[in-house]
């Protein structure tokens, strides 16, 4: 692909007239930064791609030197956010990924591209010496997660999960309350998130906008015709691309449950729930049964039938032998006793706290010592997710072999656990 170049104010005012083409649209840095400077690179910079510059460009010792994504629109709009945060730094701008991986001076991306394209994005970083800060859910499937844990253990590359709700205090405090003992052995956690996709419907006779590249868009999914309804946000609503409001909810709440558990041996996992109307083929509402060596997960669409959960949207509820505690990301109440308080004062407070959780990505960089939310533990966490949506789509539960990463005696699901990408997307 041939570069153009052109400056900033040129790139604004012809993108704003949709007159571009689908090139490399770089400028040159005008100077070096210094060598203790984390040089980052953003790559899908719709929504929450401007989420990660506004943090990013607030971090001291940072960077940022390239914004990449497939739509011009959102590329000409996050350079005027960035201009606006930084008038100061000077950015090179691309449609193709890649071009970012091949430049030696980046040293970390950032990935906040739809799901189904994660895991080729960061296991192409990791090859390419980068370190990537991507979004969840960490893969597509399970294959994907497995290969992403192989290029990065061989790659020496450090990776951190975009679940931002994982630094806050409250989490870090329930952790400590749950490893106290004080809640006796933990057995069951009911986990739940509401919500389901809109009723999608598809409009006719749509054309492909000229200032995106569907193609690429598209990437390793299987190829559709164009429709605005299946693109950028609403992308998470098809199986092509994403697991639903399930999917994109799982590993917020379920890392609470990681963080302070860290439950092993998966053993059976049992879907039920209908798919959501519309356009959509996602659930619209999904209730999966884990059992664990040692534990048992629920997950419910709807707030359990358990005190403090019905005017929750999101929550967790530990199920202790001498009391409960229930969550959400920012709250949490304790019951010993038949007496409910939001926190044990005689429970020390024995984990250090996060410095924020993009602050502890770029100190991981820096320190070469793995994050909080680093790559083998989020994929651990991630995998039920993935075999939750298998047992659904299939509707029969799965007996799993946590040592060999397989469903017993089931090859239809074993298909599942990785599905081949387009034969000019198959990258990793």
């Amino acid at each position: 692909m041939k570069k153009q170049q052109t400056n900033r104010r040129t790139f604004l005012k012809q993108s704003s007239l949709g007159a571009l083409g689908f090139t490399i649209l770089p400028w040159s840095i005008k100077s070096k930064a210094p060598s203790d400077t984390l040089r980052i690179a953003h790559i899908g910079v719709g929504l929450m791609g401007n989420n990660h510059i506004n943090w990013f460009a607030n971090l001291p010792g940072v960077q940022i030197v390239a914004l990449c994504d497939v739509d011009q629109k959102h590329l000409a709009s996050s350079i005027r956010n960035l201009a606006d945060l930084r008038p100061d730094w000077k950015v090179d701008a691309y449609e193709d990924f890649r071009h970012i991986l091949d430049r030696k001076d980046i040293d970390a991306i950032t990935c906040a591209t739809p799901d189904h394209w994660h895991a080729t994005i960061a296991t192409l970083a990791f090859q390419a010496g980068k370190d990537v800060y991507g979004e969840k859910p960490l893969s597509y499937d399970i294959g994907e997660g497995q290969k992403m844990l192989a290029a990065l253990e061989k790659h020496n590359r450090i990776f951190q999960l975009g679940t931002q709700i994982h630094a806050g205090d409250n989490y870090h405090r329930v952790v400590e309350l749950i490893q106290s003992g004080m809640l006796g052995n933990i057995h069951t956690v009911r986990l739940w998130r509401t919500g389901t996709s809109p009723d999608l419907k598809m409009s006719a006779g749509q054309v492909v906008p000229s200032t995106l590249n569907w193609d690429m868009w598209q990437g390793p999914a299987p190829e559709r015709a164009y429709a605005a309804e299946r693109c950028h946000f609403n992308f998470r609503y098809f199986l092509d691309y994403s697991g639903g409001v399930f999917g994109d909810f799982w590993c917020h709440i379920a890392d609470i449950v990681y963080m302070a558990l860290q439950p092993t041996g998966l053993r059976s996992i049992s879907a039920r729930g209908e798919v959501a109307k519309g356009m959509s083929d996602t659930p619209g509402w999904i209730d999966v049964d884990y059992e664990f060596d040692n534990l048992k997960i629920h997950w419910t669409s709807e707030p359990p039938q358990v005190p403090g959960a019905k005017d929750r949207s999101i929550g967790a509820y530990f199920e202790g032998e001498n009391g409960t505690l229930i969550c959400d990301y920012g709250s949490r109440e304790i019951t010993i006793n038949g007496e409910t308080v939001t926190d044990l004062k005689e429970v020390p407070i024995s984990i250090p706290r996060s410095p924020g959780h993009q602050q502890n990505f770029v100190d991981a960089v820096k320190s070469r010592i793995p994050p909080e939310s680093n790559l083998a533990y989020t994929r651990e966490m991630t995998l039920p997710m993935h075999l939750g949506l298998i047992s659904w789509r299939l509707g029969q539960p799965l007996k799993w072999d946590p040592e060999k990463e397989k469903c017993i005696g089931n090859k239809k699901a074993n298909k599942l656990l990785s599905r081949k990408p387009r034969k000019a997307w198959a990258l990793i």
